[in-house]
């Protein structure tokens, strides 16, 4: 399949629903975070989410089109999720991550990019050279790669208990 921006933005608008329509309703125990830095819980994963909503996405592409002397992007905290989400409820996180992406959606389709836009380049601090296509094309697979994480997260809660379906089961492999 062969880049659009149209597309791209489809995905993207669909992941605030597609995680409160998957979340919202589950018990504490479904989705909670144990703190673990290693092994994230639907939490820990929508609240890296938003972290890479403020400081990943629209400001890596404000790089890219601003073509200043600098153009390479400020390290992702991978991480951040586990200071910034502390004492939040799951609800509230689901809130924000929603007004975040509208917000940001509305800029990237705001900016009515061109071709040669869309070519333009930056400067990721261990990739080395990117284009704005392929950022944005990568915030909408890095979405879908979370989506699949919170998945299996939420089937592995069960993988004892399926007994010998298991086998069938590929997504707790």
């Amino acid at each position: 399949m062969t880049f659009t921006l149209p597309g791209t933005t489809q995905i993207l608008e669909q992941t605030p629903r597609t995680l409160e329509s998957m979340l919202k309703n589950l018990s504490p125990e479904w989705y909670e975070s144990s703190g673990n830095r290693e092994s994230w819980s639907p939490f820990d994963t929508l609240g890296h989410l938003i972290h890479g909503e403020k400081t990943d996405w629209i400001p890596r592409a404000e790089i890219i089109l601003a073509q200043g002397e600098n153009r390479t992007f400020v390290p992702f905290d991978r991480l951040a999720q586990f200071q910034d989400s502390e004492g939040q409820s799951l609800v509230d996180l689901l809130a924000e991550f929603k007004s975040l992406r509208d917000t940001n959606l509305e800029q990237l389709k705001g900016w009515d990019l061109s071709s040669e836009q869309l070519a333009l380049k930056g400067t990721h601090p261990e990739l080395g050279e990117v284009t704005l296509e392929q950022l944005i094309a990568t915030w909408a697979v890095h979405d879908l790669n979370h989506i699949r994480q919170i998945v299996s997260r939420l089937a592995a809660r069960y993988k004892d208990e399926v007994g010998p379906w298991r086998e069938y089961l590929s997504i707790l492999t």
